[in-house]
């Protein structure tokens, strides 16, 4: 049995976790047209915007457009891990989002999918679902925030998934620049 002030404490954190959810997708909501411009920022800008593009837990961004097309104007590899960083850090907005919507979510049927492959599998599931493009990684994401699998562990899978994911998706966009260009 947890003491009052441990439960209190939960209630609390959940309540902090879910109030800073709302509060960053209803801001990357509003900047999804702006996304663009950033790219002229460079890797800075490539950063910022697939951090915004993988905030979004409901709604979709560009992020990965953008990748494959700034990996025309830059080095593949430059794109892929500056995309990779910002989106790593972008995911935690669906962690959160486990964290404190945990039992919102634990009564869902396709959390009920999510939950035990998280649980089984752990930082894996983590990395192999955020090394392909799937829409399901934001669910994986609040699985994990769900279990509380430890920030730092969640952050460093999904990290490696995405720079796998935003390797290819430079490259390919890398090569279909110089493809159409004729080099």
């Amino acid at each position: 049995m947890q003491k009052p002030e441990s439960s209190t404490r939960t209630l609390v954190l959940r309540g902090l976790s879910l109030v800073a959810f709302a509060v960053i997708t209803i801001f990357v909501f509003s900047m999804r047209d702006r996304a663009a411009e950033l790219a002229v920022y460079g890797y800075p800008g490539i950063f910022l915007i697939s951090m915004l593009s993988s905030a979004t837990v409901i709604f979709p961004a560009p992020g990965l457009a953008i990748v494959f097309g700034m990996a025309g104007v830059f080095h593949p590899m430059g794109v892929a891990f500056a995309a990779a960083c910002g989106a790593a850090l972008g995911e935690t907005t669906g962690y959160l989002a486990g964290i404190g919507g945990r039992s919102v979510v634990e009564n869902t049927q396709i959390y009920a999918r999510f939950e035990p492959f998280v649980r089984k599998y752990g930082v894996f599931a983590i990395a192999g679902l955020a090394a392909i493009p799937n829409p399901f990684f934001d669910l994986a994401s609040i699985a994990a925030g769900a279990l509380k699998l430890p920030y730092w562990k969640f952050l460093l899978a999904a990290w490696c998934g995405q720079l796998i994911k935003m390797t290819y998706i430079a490259y390919a966009g890398s090569l279909a620049i110089n493809w159409l260009l004729g080099f």
